[in-house]
């Protein structure tokens, strides 16, 4: 007798959201713990196997999930890829902060579980010297940037300040007492770094293993921390895979991360629709923002009417005298709206615009001017300027 199959299982599709849900909260921030993110932990938890799977499986990626934490370590996609850390007030970490931030995480790896901060700064005085670093935390300077260390963490969960005055420790020298969460701080460094001497050997460790998933991994963990993809920055074994499964990976990345990939000759660009998995919002509100969109636009115009079409070959050289004629366009047609020490000092605000798209990989330095990236030609803004009105808003919104 032939027993018929039974017909496959249909997906569960409120348990599919879930896990999806868990797995955006974990790229978005990859040390979820109870004080912070309590709903998101209990997904998680509660699917904590699927995802396990889905990370290793998928990008390579390994999940740690204990009863008060959940850490997705990243492990990167090689040197100068990545955004680092930034303070609150949105300046980047300068090398001595990072200096800060290593000396305190050592310290901290001996410090009791709540200490008071000066006896943190004794630790990291300590930490300095076994390292062979000069530190002068009686110097503003270095106050400041170890200060910035200790925000950082107090960010991330790893600190908290049970009572005082942090806030003006650098300045004032107020005190403040700490409390140390030993669980979160043991799984905070992502990469073993224990036989590492220098930069170069923490990024070797944290290379893709051709035993991880090779081609595939490489190219999702890119469009994952760096959603534009361009084809001639993939290695020939990279390019083949792509060619053969791009198709497919529009399914995926739907699935199980909610992105949709836009597939393109140049390569892909994924795109959050909820706009929740990024770090740098763009285009989006604020003087410097602005400016970046209206003057790629002018560059994208400026490539048509020589070229007689968009951007090509994935990338374009524009000229740094073509860039600054299209910056200055720019600049006195919208100069109104923009903040006011922006007016004032043009050049800072075009550095900052072109740092910006360099950052989102839409365009790139080289020593004659700029090549512009292909994925440059979606971005079309229509800007209209608004009669002045104290009730209606400027197009650019003052930022501070």
């Amino acid at each position: 007798m032939v027993v018929p199959e039974r017909p496959a299982a249909a997906p569960d599709l409120l348990v599919e959201a879930d896990v999806r849900a868990a797995a955006r909260a974990l790229l978005r921030t990859p040390l979820l713990h109870v004080d912070a993110h309590a709903e998101e932990l209990g997904i998680v938890r509660r699917h904590r196997d699927e995802l396990t799977r889905l990370f290793a499986d998928g990008l390579g990626y390994r999940l740690v999930v204990e009863p008060g934490l959940a850490r997705l370590f990243k492990s990167g996609i090689g040197r100068d890829a990545g955004r680092g850390l930034r303070r609150r007030n949105n300046v980047a970490f300068t090398p001595r902060r990072y200096t800060m931030l290593a000396l305190t995480l050592a310290a901290l790896t001996r410090a009791r579980r709540q200490l008071m901060v000066d006896e943190l700064v004794a630790a990291v005085r300590t930490a300095a010297a076994d390292a062979g670093i000069d530190v002068d935390l009686d110097a503003i300077a270095d106050r400041r940037a170890l200060h910035s260390a200790l925000v950082a963490l107090i960010d991330l969960g790893v600190l908290t300040e049970r009572d005082g005055d942090l806030e003006h420790w650098a300045e004032r020298r107020t005190d403040s007492l700490i409390d140390v969460h030993r669980d979160r701080l043991a799984v905070l460094v992502a990469a073993p770094i224990g036989g590492c001497d220098d930069a170069s050997d923490v990024l070797a460790v944290t290379a893709v293993p051709s035993a991880a998933g090779g081609a595939r991994v490489a190219i999702r963990r890119r469009l994952v921390e760096q959603p534009v993809l361009s084809v001639d920055e993939l290695t020939d074994e990279q390019r083949e895979w792509w060619r053969r499964n791009r198709h497919s990976e529009r399914e995926w990345f739907h699935r199980h991360l909610g992105l949709d990939l836009e597939l393109r000759a140049e390569g892909a660009v994924a795109i959050d629709p909820s706009g929740e998995l990024t770090d740098v919002d763009f285009p989006a509100s604020g003087s410097t923002k602005h400016f970046a969109l209206l003057l790629l636009s002018e560059l994208v115009a400026e490539i048509r009417a020589t070229h007689g079409s968009e951007p090509g070959a994935t990338w374009t050289p524009v000229a740094t005298s073509t860039t600054r004629r299209a910056a200055d366009r720019v600049f006195e047609s919208w100069r109104r709206g923009l903040r006011k020490a922006h007016r004032e000092r043009p050049e800072v605000l075009y550095e900052e615009a072109v740092g910006l798209l360099a950052d989102m990989k839409l365009v790139r330095r080289h020593p004659a001017g700029l090549d512009v990236h292909a994925a440059a030609a979606r971005f079309a803004p229509r800007p209209t300027l608004l009669a002045a009105s104290s009730s209606e808003p400027s197009l650019f919104e003052e930022d501070d």
